[in-house]
Formats: C-alpha cells, structure tokens, sequence
C-alpha cells in the first residue's frame, strides 16, 4: 500500500513538472516574437529556465495545478506578435496585454483558452477581422479589444458569451450591423463599440439586455429608429447614441425612466419635440446632450427641475427662454446652449451661485439685455463663458473678476459699452479673451497685458484708445494671437511688444499708430501675419524682418513708410501676401522679389517706384494679383507677361509705360480686372484681348492706343465695364455682346469712333447701309419660299399635337404621381403671376425656376421645363424617376408635378436661403469652417443615401454647389437630378457612383479653398485638384480661403489640422483609378470625425464614455 502511495504521488509530481514544462514552454515562445526583448529595460528580463515561470513578472500560477493562471502584462512597453503557442496555457483565466504596441493578426489558438475570463488587448495595434472563433470563450466574463484596428463585423458566434459582462471594441474600423444575436447576453452589462463603422438599425433584441447598464454606440453610421423597448430597459444608466443617423421621433419610454442618468442623442436626423415633464421622467438625468438634430419648437424652461443634471447640451431649437430658475440646478457643471433662437435677458442666477459650473456657452442666440452686475458671486469652477453672437447690451460687470478659475471668455459680436474693467486682469488663468465686434471705449487696462497664461486676444473693432503700454510683450510669454484691428488706439509701438516670441498674428492695422517699427520685430520668428495697414506709422522697413521665415502675410499699406523696399522681405521663405500701398516707397521694385516663388499677391500701389518692372517679376507663374498703379515706372509691358497663368488683377495703370500692348497678353486666360489706364501705350489694342474670356473689368483710357476697336471683344461674356476714353481711336464702336450695355462714357474723346446716337458718336459711314440694303433685297427673295415650307410643316405638327392632346385625358392637371400632391396648370399660373419675371429664381440649360404661392398659401419652387429642347423631356423623366421615391433630409423634396402635352413642370420645397454656391462666392456672405464642414456633411449624406441608401441605388451626375440648395435653418438639400442615373446591381455601364464621388471631392475642395474648377487661375494644366496636391499637408494656407482665417475665435493651430485631413480625403475621393476612390459612407464617418475635433479645437466639448 506504502509503494502505491509512492507510486501515485510520484506520478503527480512528474504530471505537475510535465504541465509546468509546457507552460514555460509557451511563455518563452511568447516572449521570443517580441521585438522589444533586447531593450536594457525589457520587463520580462528575469524569464528565463533558470527559475520558475511561477515566479516570473507578470505569471500568476494557480496553486492547487501549478500551472500559468493569470498573464498580466499591460502597458510594460511590449512590441511585436501573440505567439500561437500562447494557447497552450489551457489553465489561463486571465490575459491582459493592454497597453502595448502588439500587432499582426490575433492567433486562432487563442480559442484553445476555453477558461478565459477576462481578456484584454486594448490599446495596441492589432489588425484583421474580429475572428469568429470568438464565440469559443464560453467561460469569458470581460473581453476588451479598445483602440485597435480590428475591421470586419461582428461575428454571430458572439451570442456564445452568455457570461459575458463587459464588451468594449471602441476606436476600432468594425462595420457591418449589429447581429441580433447580441440579445442573448444576458448577463451583458456595458456594450461600448463607439468610433466604428457600424451601419443599418439597432436590432430590436437589444431590448432582451436585461442587465445592460451602460450602452455607447457614438461615432458609427447607425440608421432608422431607435427601438422604443430601450427605454424599458431595467437597469441602463447610460445610453450613448450621439453621431449617426438615427431618424424619427425619441421613443417616450426613453423621456420615462427611473435609472437613466447618461443620455446622448446628439448629432443625428431625429425629430419630434421634448416633453415638458422630462425632469420628472427622468429624475436621475446627469447628462443630456441632443443638439444638432431635427427637433422642432422651443426649449422646455423646466431644466430646473432636474436635480441631478451635471452636463446639458442643446441646439437647434426655434426659440425660448432661459429661466430664472436656473440658478437652482447647484450640480450643473456644462451648460451649452448655442443656435437656438433664445430671447430675453440672461438670469442672474445663472451666473450668480452655481458653485459646480465649469464650461457655459449661450453664444449666436436673441439674447439682450445687460450681463448681470454681481455675476460670479459663487464660481469657483468656472471655466469657460462664452456668449458670442447676441444683442448683450451695457458694460461688462466688474465682479467677473471673482470667476478665478476662467480661462476663456468670449463676449464677441454683441453691443457691449463702456471701458474694459481692469479686473479683468485679475484673471490669472485666462487663455482666450475674445471681445471683438462690440462698442468698447477708453483705454486698454494695462495689467490685462500681463496675463502670462494668455494663448489668444481679439480685441478688434471697438473703439479703444490710448496707449499700449511700454511692457506688453513682457508678460505675454503664451500669446499666439493679438487682434486689435480697427480700434482709436495712437502712440508708437513699444518695442517690448517683440518679446512675445509665441505670436502667430498680430493683427494692429486700423488704428492710429504712429513712429517707427523696432528692429526687435525679428524676434518673433514665430510669426505667421503681420497687418499694420492703417496708421500713421513711418521710417524704414527694419532688416530684421528678413528673421520672420514663415511669415505669410505682411501688410504696411496706407501708412507714411519711406525708402527702399529692402531686400531682405525677399528672404522670407513663406511670403504669400505682400501688401506696401500707400506709402511713399522710392528707388526700384525689387528683382528678388521674382525668386519669392510662393508669392500669391503683390501690391505696391500709389508709392513713388521708378524705372522698369524688373524681368524676374514676370515669371512668377503662381500670382493672382499684381498691383504696380499710381507709381513712376516706365518701359515696355514684356511679352513674357503670359507666364503668369493664374493672374486674376493686373493694374499698371497711372504710371509711364509706353509701346504696344504685347499679344502674348491673351494667354492670361484667368484674368478677371485688367487695367493699363493713364500711360503711354500705343498702337492697337490687340485682337487677342478677346480670349481673355474671364475678363469682367478692362481699362485701358487715358493712353495713345489707335486703330479700331477689335469686334473680338465681344465675346468677353463676362465684361461689365470698360473704358477706352481719351485715346485716339477711330472706326465703328462694336454693339454686339456686352458692347450693348456700355454707355457713351466709355467712349469719350477718341479721334473717329461711329456707332450708335447714345454713344454721343457720329453714324458710322453709308458704305454699310448698301451692304445692308443688298442683305434686305436677298431677304425679300428668300422670305415667300421660306414661308411655305414653315406652313407645311407647321400643318404636320398640329395635326400630330391636336390628336395627342385629345388623347390626353388629364389634359391640363396633374399629373398624379403616387402621393404627390394635385395641383393644376392655371394654379400655378396666378401662385407665379403669369409666371412674372419678377418671381423668376433662375434659369438652367433646360428651364426655368419660379418661386411661387400656391391657393393654401405655401411657397414652393415651379421648375418649368422647356419643351422645345428634347433633353428637357429627358430631363423631366429622369427626375420624376429618380427622386419622387426617394426620401432623405438632405435631398430637395417633390410636392408636386404638373404634365400635360404643352406644359410639364415640378413642383418642389422653396428654399430660402438659394443655393450654396451663391453664399460660398457672394462677398456679402461669409461661412465659417464649422459651417462649410456641416453643409458637406449633409451632402455627403445625401449621396450616400443615393448610392446605398435608397431602394434602387441612384448616381446623380452632377454634384456641385450650385445645386445645394440651403434652407432657412442653412440646412443642404440636394437638388436637380435632371442628369441622373438609376443603378441596376450588377450593372457594368459606364456610369458609376464613383463619378459622384470624384465630383464631390471636387466640391470639397472648392468649399474650403473657394476657388472654381472653372476658375480661370486653372489654366495650361493646372487644376483645382492639381493645385490642392501639391500644397497638401505642407502648405495649406496657399489655398485655404483667406476667409476662415478672418475673425475673432479661429486659431491658425485649429485650423490648420483639420483643413489638411479634408484635403487629404478630397483627393481620396478623386483618385485617378475609379475603383481606388473611397465610398461615401466613409467619407461620412471621416468628415463627422473632423468637425467633432474642430468643434473639440473651439472648445465645444463632447461627453465620451472613456472611463468604462
């Protein structure tokens, strides 16, 4: 018995060895296909067979086996492959490798590990598809794959889990729909798969998660409605749904919950209104976030009544109140609340006792009224204030001192009066101060300038005055940006100003400044933008400012600057703008300024220049604008003007150029104004002027030119002024194309010009009237023949019309298409008043559209199509087809269509705000990058909805901006489907929807650079795209619109990033080959992404489930 007892325990003991052995085995293998072994700080130094795996870093053995139990090796720096062998460590219950830099595939032996519990591979770089062998981890408790680039779907094996409590594949490239397999987890706590590409709807059986607390499905391309069991659900505390596109009304079980504390519905198409009990619905909200969706009438005013509610987010609403009682909700800590119409004043107890507040943002409301005078009574924690974009009224109170914990105050674009209180300078955290835009007076408090923390300040346009102060660069070691444009300010600059060596833009021009510039200016080397325009400053241009490398824009017109222009401004590698009008500049132009290959704009205007325009200045090939006027130069205009093939303004005028103008002139197909006014030209004007086919503005008076005036300006389409007075001109005036609308005083003192008696000219000779007479008599011949043959044919045509139309039982009505509505042709008639020329919105290459109303007094658009042109009929067809079953928020609606034999028209959505091309290039309109960013969002929904979205997958052929047509809250809606195309699948025609997804690269483009594909800059090769590439990642601000960088509240860093992903995913979207470009439903998900960093880079915040 005593030998048996041996016996068996010595065969325990070797079984124990055995498995050890195999263990050690693994673990070694796992740790020779890491590539980070050979690091002198390795942690796995001590693994090794010298000693037991028990008792090695990261091993935990279970005591009773012996064998590996846990693997706890997260954020230890590891890099490389999972070794297979891995899944020998059958004893395993915990892995946990987060935190590293692992990749490759996940090994299919894994699934070997059938006693796994927790496994977490978070924040590494693991690719390949989510393995299906996943549902072999029957015994998992926690499975974390956060922060990977795992793609695929997410395998129907997953409903094998049924112990699973936690599942976190956040931040990865997961897409396909949610399986409604997942309903079978019963024990499932938190389902986080937020940042993804999850599409189609939220399977109903989400509803069997019985013990889920925490839901975040953020950041995917999530469809339909939201199921309306979730709102039942027992124990859900957070439900993350924000960003996608979930439509249609929020189920009410959703506003009636007894757990629900997180809700986040924000940025996606749902609609509806917001019960007035929500607080007594849900009385333990913390935080509600549901801007940025369709919702329809007033904020609810009760929000005080939600005792618990830390972070509230709205917008989007048609009006409302802020109330009093608001000061009552003691736990707020965010409050956000822009672009929702609200009026009245703001209550002082927002800002009175909210000792929880950090981050309040009211701005681009109704709001009036003064800001209350004891404002931040009780805030400690207040950070962030902004009310930009109101009628805000009085002065600013001087108790805004007691908010210590501000970093950004933003009170721009209001009314605000009275001095600036120097409390303000108590803030000693303050980053951004943004008061631009109100009627601000008096001096600048001195100690505002030493606020060290200060990142940004725009002061401008107020009326501030004084003096700065003698140390202003002193404290601002963090400034990057400093706007006090168009102010009263006066005195010299002081040189210490130059010690903020962060500055990015320094913005002073518009006021009265005066002296000269320090030498100390090249200590900002940092700098990007320096306006000075505007003042009274003088002296030398300082050669210092050959320092400022990356200067980009430099501008000193209209001041009393002297001298040379030095050299050195040549040295400034990034120079793109260079404006010096206005001064009293002598001596030569400088011919460096030639090798400055990256300059777009020059103006050296009313200076005392002399001599020739150096040779060198003609090759720069890239320039839009040249403005040499109101100087002494003198010389010929050099034939090699033709190299600048992007020139869009070239103005000479009022200076001593003399000799012909050269004919290589016409190669300068992008000119728009051209003017060579008050010289000694002479000799004709060139008959090639007329392929300068963008020209809008030509003067060419006040000069010595002869001959005729070449008929071939008449195909300048686009001219509406000229002006060739005072030369020595004869011959007849030209009357055809633009030549009908100039007056006499185009014409003025010229030697022999004839034309018509309003020109103020003599007729032109009889010699033309015999020609014309021979012309009547030929007609008088031809006229009979010309009749009969008329009448024949027009006997053909009725006869064929007349029996038509008796066959056209519906005669003059509608024609009724499924649920459109019926109108007839004489209602259309008296909504448009005889279609009156007055209501005409525009004409297209097939019809018109006018606005107007019908019986029950709505406004709706009439697109008339004219019957004479075959394509118009091709044209009605096609969209009646393709978007009268269509259905989407983005896509112009149908209302109606009247069709008969002699009339057919659509009836359509009136949209107020006309097309976005009109906002984009009108210079009354200006869209912001938040803006512009959001219309493309829209668009891009759109065609996403056309490709995939829609029953018979639609390729509308023409996306660009002026058939985005923007509503009255400026939402996009794709129009004129006149060219488009229904898809078959498995088509192999030619059209494809990879054309609309070139054509809305290009759009993208144009909407953040606005320029024109057709813009005449794009000329011998060049195009929009060509030119967007080739200043992709590295030199944006060369084709940014100069517009987004204007303003109060941007910061170049802000941009800058964001612009260069949207120009990267431009091009992605016009690749060369059509199967390389990328889908619209990514270009959705990548363009949602930007705007929540640019929204994040503006300090619009976004509650992340991040902790869980």
């Amino acid at each position: 018995m005593f030998l048996l007892q041996l016996c068996v325990m010595a065969s325990l003991t070797w079984s124990k060895t055995s498995n050890i052995i195999t263990d050690q085995s693994s673990l070694l293998a796992f740790k020779s296909s890491l590539t980070s072994i050979d690091n002198p700080n390795n942690p796995l130094s001590n693994w090794s067979i010298s000693s037991s795996p028990c008792n090695w870093i990261g091993v935990t053995c279970n005591i009773r086996h012996g064998r590996v139990r846990s693997l706890n090796l997260g954020d230890m720096g590891l890099e490389g492959n999972i070794s297979p062998q891995l899944g020998n460590l059958s004893f395993l219950v915990k892995l946990h490798l987060g935190g590293n830099n692992f990749h490759g595939e996940l090994p299919k032996e894994l699934a070997q590990l059938r006693r796994l519990k927790l496994l977490n591979l978070s924040f590494n770089e693991f690719d390949g598809e989510v393995p299906a062998w996943i549902g072999e981890f029957s015994e998992v408790q926690y499975l974390n794959f956060r922060s990977n680039n795992l793609s695929g779907v997410i395998p129907s094996s997953i409903s094998n889990l049924s112990r699973l409590e936690t599942l976190d594949w956040s931040r990865n490239l997961i897409g396909g729909n949610i399986p409604h397999e997942i309903g079978r987890l019963k024990n499932l706590k938190m389902l986080i798969i937020q940042y993804n590409k999850l599409s189609g709807t939220i399977p109903n059986t989400i509803s069997n998660l019985s013990s889920i607390e925490a839901l975040s499905l953020v950041f995917n391309t999530l469809s339909g409605g939201i199921p309306k069991e979730m709102g039942d659900l027992p124990m859900l505390r957070i439900m993350y749904l924000g960003n996608n596109r979930l439509s249609g009304f929020v189920p009410s079980t959703i506003f009636n919950s007894t757990v629900l504390e997180e809700i986040d519905l924000a940025d996606n198409n749902l609609s509806g209104t917001i019960p007035s009990n929500i607080c007594h619905g849900l009385p333990k909200l913390v935080v509600f976030y549901i801007n940025n969706n369709n919702f329809s009438g007033q904020i609810p005013s009760i929000w005080h009544q939600c005792k618990e509610l830390r972070l509230l987010q709205l917008s989007g609403f048609e009006g409302g109140y802020i109330s009093s009682d608001i000061g009552n909700m003691t736990n707020l800590q965010y409050l956000y609340l822009v672009g929702n119409n609200l009026e009245g004043e703001i209550p002082s107890s927002l800002l009175y006792n909210m000792p929880s507040l950090q981050i309040v943002n009211i701005g681009h409301n109704r709001l009036h009224g003064n800001l209350p005078q004891e404002m931040c009574h009780n805030l400690p924690l207040l950070e962030d204030f902004g009310s930009t974009g109101n009628q805000l009224e009085g002065s600013i109170p001087r108790s805004i001192s007691n908010c210590t914990s501000l970093k950004r105050l933003q009170l721009g674009i209001n009314s605000l009066t009275g001095f600036l209180p120097k409390e303000i300078g108590n803030l000693e955290m303050l980053e951004v101060l943004s008061l631009a835009g109100n009627l601000l007076s008096g001096p600048i408090p001195s100690n505002i300038f030493n606020i060290s923390t200060l990142t940004r300040m725009f002061l401008g346009s107020n009326s501030f005055s004084g003096l700065l102060p003698p140390n202003i660069g002193s404290g601002f070691t963090n400034l990057e940006r400093l706007t006090l444009t168009e102010n009263q300010l006066t005195g010299t600059l002081p040189k210490s100003m130059f010690n903020a060596s962060k500055l990015n833009y320094l913005e002073l021009d518009l006021n009265e400044f005066g002296g000269e510039i320090s030498s100390a200016i090249g200590n900002l080397t940092n700098l990007i933008q320096l306006s000075l325009d505007g003042n009274d400053l003088n002296g030398l241009i300082p050669s210092t400012i050959n320092k400022l490398e990356g200067l980009q824009r430099f501008g000193l017109s209209n001041n009393r600057f002297h001298g040379s222009i030095v050299d050195e401004i040549c040295q400034i590698r990034g120079l793109s703008e260079l404006y010096l009008a206005h001064n009293m500049f002598s001596g030569l132009v400088p011919g460096c300024l030639g090798n400055r290959t990256s300059l777009r704009r020059l103006d050296l205007s009313f200076n005392k220049l002399i001599s020739h325009v150096p040779s060198s200045l003609w090759s720069l090939k890239d320039i839009i604008e040249v403005d040499l006027s109101s100087n002494v130069l003198s010389g010929r205009i050099p034939i090699e003007i033709s190299n600048l093939r992007a020139l869009a303004l070239l103005n000479l005028s009022r200076n001593q150029f003399s000799g012909n103008i050269p004919t290589t002139i016409s190669g300068l197909l992008t000119l728009v104004n051209l003017s060579l006014a008050h010289n000694k030209l002479q000799g004709p004007i060139p008959e090639s002027l007329g392929s300068l086919i963008s020209l809008e503005f030509l003067d060419l008076s006040q000069n010595y030119l002869s001959g005729v005036i070449p008929k071939s300006l008449e195909s300048l389409v686009n001219l509406k002024y000229i002006n060739l007075s005072y030369n020595l001109l004869h011959g007849e005036i030209p009357n055809g194309g633009p030549f009908k609308n100039f007056t006499a005083e185009s014409f003025l003192m010229n030697e022999d010009l004839c034309g018509k008696p309003q020109l103020q000219v003599h007729p032109c000779k009889e010699g033309k009237r015999k020609r014309l007479t021979k012309d009547m008599l030929l007609l008088k011949c031809l006229l009979p023949l010309m009749l009969a043959v008329i009448l024949v044919v027009s006997c053909i045509v009725f006869l064929k019309r007349k029996r038509d139309y008796v066959g056209d039982s519906t005669n003059r009505d509608l024609l009724n298409l499924d649920s459109l509505i019926r109108i007839s042709y004489y209602e259309l008639l008296e909504g448009t008043n005889g279609f009156d020329e007055s209501n005409l919105l525009g004409k297209g290459s097939v019809g018109s559209v006018y606005k107007g109303i019908l019986s029950s007094g709505k406004i709706v658009a009439v697109k008339i199509f004219n019957l004479d042109l075959e394509e118009a009929l091709r044209s009605f067809d096609t969209e009646c087809t393709a978007i009268c079953n269509l259905r989407h928020r983005n896509l112009i609606k149908i209302i109606g269509c009247c069709s008969n034999v002699d009339f057919k028209s659509l009836i359509m959505e009136f949209m107020p705000n006309g097309s976005l091309e009109r906002w984009l290039y009108s210079y009354n309109y200006c869209l912001d990058v938040l803006q512009r960013l959001t219309i493309m969002i829209e668009v891009a929904s759109a065609v996403e909805y056309l490709h995939h979205g829609s029953p018979t997958p639609v390729v509308h052929c023409d996306v660009k901006p002026s058939n985005v047509l923007l509503d009255e809250n400026m939402v996009a809606h794709l129009s004129d489907f006149g060219i488009a195309k229904l898809l078959e699948y498995g088509s192999k025609g030619v059209v494809s929807r990879n054309g609309d997804v070139y054509s809305y690269g290009i759009m993208l483009m144009e909407m953040f650079t606005r320029k024109r594909p057709t813009d005449d800059m794009f000329v011998q090769g060049l195009s929009l795209k060509d030119w967007v590439r080739k200043s992709t990642p590295n030199s944006i601000m060369n084709i940014l619109d100069a517009n987004l960088l204007q303003g109060d509240n941007q910061n170049i860093g802000d941009i800058l990033s964001p612009m260069s992903s949207i120009f990267e995913l431009a091009l992605n979207c016009c690749s060369d080959l059509p199967e390389s470009r990328i889908n619209m439903t990514d270009v959705v998900v990548i363009l949602n992404k930007i705007k929540v960093k640019v929204m994040q880079d503006g300090k619009v915040g976004h509650h992340k489930l991040n902790n869980y």
